[in-house]
C-alpha cells in the first residue's frame, strides 16, 4: 500500500481571523506613525499655527500608541491569552480608530477645516470597544484558564 497517500493533509479553510495579518499591519502602522510624525516635525512646522500643531501632535500620538497596542494585541493569540477571532476584532477596532482618529486630526491640522473634527470622536469610540473588548475577553479568559498554584503537589 502506498504511505505518501496517507500522509496528504486534506485543504481546510482558514478562519476569517488569519486573513487578516495583523502584526504586519501593527508595524505598517507604527512605521508610517514616524514617518507623518517626521512630516509634521519638519515639512510642516512652520505652515500650521500653535493650536494645528498640536492637533496634528495628538493626531501622531495616538497613531502610535494605539499601533503599538495593536502589535501587541496581535501577539496574544500566539501565547493563547486571546483567541485569533477575539485579537482579530480588537485589532480591527484599534486600526479603525488610528485611521478615524488620527487621520481626522491630521486632516484638520492641515487644511484648517473644523468640521473635520466632528468625526474624530467615532475614532476615540473604535479605540474604548476595542479595549474594553480586550479588557473583558482577557477577564473572562482568566478565570477559564486553570489555577497551575497547585501544580506539582
Amino acid at each position: 500500500m502506498d504511505t505518501s497517500a496517507q500522509r496528504i493533509q486534506p485543504v481546510t479553510e482558514t478562519p476569517a481571523a488569519s486573513v487578516m495579518n495583523w502584526s504586519a499591519i501593527g508595524a505598517i502602522l507604527l512605521a508610517l506613525a514616524v514617518i507623518v510624525g517626521a512630516f509634521g516635525a519638519h515639512a510642516l512646522q512652520a505652515r500650521m499655527d500653535e493650536y494645528s500643531r498640536g492637533v496634528y501632535e495628538t493626531g501622531v500620538i495616538y497613531h502610535f500608541f494605539h499601533a503599538l497596542g495593536l502589535l501587541i494585541v496581535s501577539f496574544l493569540p500566539r501565547i493563547h491569552a486571546l483567541s485569533e477571532r477575539r485579537a482579530a476584532w480588537v485589532c480591527g477596532l484599534l486600526c479603525v480608530g488610528v485611521v478615524i482618529f488620527s487621520g481626522s486630526l491630521y486632516l484638520l491640522a492641515i487644511t484648517g477645516v473644523r468640521t473635520l473634527g466632528a468625526i474624530t470622536p467615532i475614532g476615540g469610540v473604535a479605540f474604548i470597544a476595542g479595549w474594553g473588548l480586550l479588557a473583558y475577553w482577557l477577564s473572562i479568559h482568566s478565570t477559564s484558564v486553570p489555577s497551575n498554584q497547585n501544580r506539582g503537589r
